[in-house]
C-alpha cells in the first residue's frame, strides 16, 4: 500500500503570494495533478501541516477548493501557521479534526497502517512541543496498536537538522525526548514523519526512522552555516510516497510534482543494454 505525504502548503487568500513571490496555489494545484496521476494511486495522502500561512478562515475555505479536486483520501495535520478553530469550522464534515478534544489529533487506519496523527502546535509560537496531555493520549494509542505496523505524523521535526533558524523553531528538546522514550517501547512504529523544514532529511530515531518531506512548493535553503540566514529557495517541488510491504516495512521515496525528461530506456527491443 501507499501512503503519500505533502507539507507545508502555506495557502493564501486568493491571488495572494507567500512571501511576495510564491504561488503556493498554483503550486499545490499541480501537486494535485501529479497525486491523481500517479499508478499505482496511492491509498491516502496525509499532509503534515501549515496548511496555510496565517490561519485565516479566508485562506481555509482557498485550501478546500483546491482540495476538492483530489480523487484521493486525505487527513489532514495542523503546523504553526495553522488554527485549529478556523480549520475545523472550514471543515465541518471532518469528524477526526474533533476527536482529539482541545487538539486535532487522532488515529486512523490506512491499508495496513496505524496511522497516528499528533498535534505539536504552540498557539502563537513557531516551535512546537507535545504536552502531558498529548503525551499521555500517544502513549494509549500506541498501546492500543497492539503490534500493528504504525506511522506516527507530526509538523514539527523531534530531533534537530543543523539548519540553524529552523533547528530555533523544531519540536522542544523536553517533548523531543520524551516522544523518543514512547516510540523506542513500540518497536512496531515504522516511520515518525513530519514537515516544517521544507526538506527532505532522515535520522534514526527512537529504533526507527524520522523523515521530513519537501514543500509542494518553496523549500527551504539548505545552509548549514552556523547563522546562517533565514532564506528559500525555488528548488523543484516535491512530496513523499512511504511504500508499505510486510515483506519489507516502509520504503520511503521522494518524488518530484513536476515531469522531468523521459523516461528512456535501458535496453533495446531485443534486450541488449544501450551503448
Amino acid at each position: 500500500m501507499l501512503l503519500a505525504q505533502i507539507s507545508d502548503l502555506h495557502i493564501k487568500r486568493p491571488g495572494a503570494l507567500a512571501y511576495r513571490r510564491v504561488d503556493t496555489a498554483a503550486y499545490l494545484a499541480r501537486c494535485i495533478a501529479a497525486l491523481n496521476a500517479l499508478e499505482p494511486r496511492p491509498d491516502a495522502v496525509i499532509m503534515t501541516g501549515d496548511l496555510v500561512d496565517q490561519g485565516d478562515p479566508a485562506q481555509y475555505e482557498h485550501l478546500k477548493t483546491l482540495l476538492a479536486p483530489l480523487a484521493i483520501p486525505y487527513f489532514l495535520l495542523v503546523g504553526n501557521h495553522d488554527e485549529r478553530h478556523a480549520l475545523r469550522a472550514a471543515f465541518p464534515e471532518r469528524a477526526e479534526l474533533r476527536s482529539g478534544g482541545e487538539f486535532v489529533q487522532y488515529a486512523v487506519d490506512v491499508g495496513a497502517l496505524r496511522v497516528i496523527a499528533l498535534d505539536s502546535v504552540v498557539p502563537g509560537e513557531s516551535g512546537g512541543t507535545l504536552c502531558e496531555a498529548r503525551l499521555a493520549w500517544l502513549a494509549a494509542q500506541l498501546d492500543a496498536t497492539q503490534g500493528k505496523p504504525t506511522v506516527v505524523a507530526l509538523h514539527h521535526p523531534p530531533f534537530a537538522c543543523g539548519i540553524g533558524h529552523m533547528d530555533d523553531m523544531r519540536l522542544d528538546a523536553a517533548a523531543s525526548d520524551r516522544l523518543a522514550a514512547l516510540i523506542a517501547r513500540h518497536p512496531n512504529v515504522e516511520r515518525v514523519i513530519c514537515g516544517h523544514v521544507h526538506r527532505p532529511m532522515f535520522v534514526r530515531f527512537a529504533g526507527t526512522i524520522a523523515c521530513a518531506v519537501p514543500a509542494p512548493a518553496h523549500q527551504v535553503a539548505l545552509d548549514l552555516r552556523e547563522h546562517a540566514p533565514s532564506e528559500f529557495v525555488m528548488e523543484p517541488p516535491a512530496y513523499a510516497l512511504h511504500r508499505y510491504d510486510p515483506a519489507t516495512g516502509i520504503v520511503t521515496h521522494h518524488a518530484y510534482v513536476d515531469a522531468a525528461d523521459g523516461p528512456y530506456p535501458f535496453y533495446e527491443p531485443a534486450g541488449e543494454l544501450i551503448d
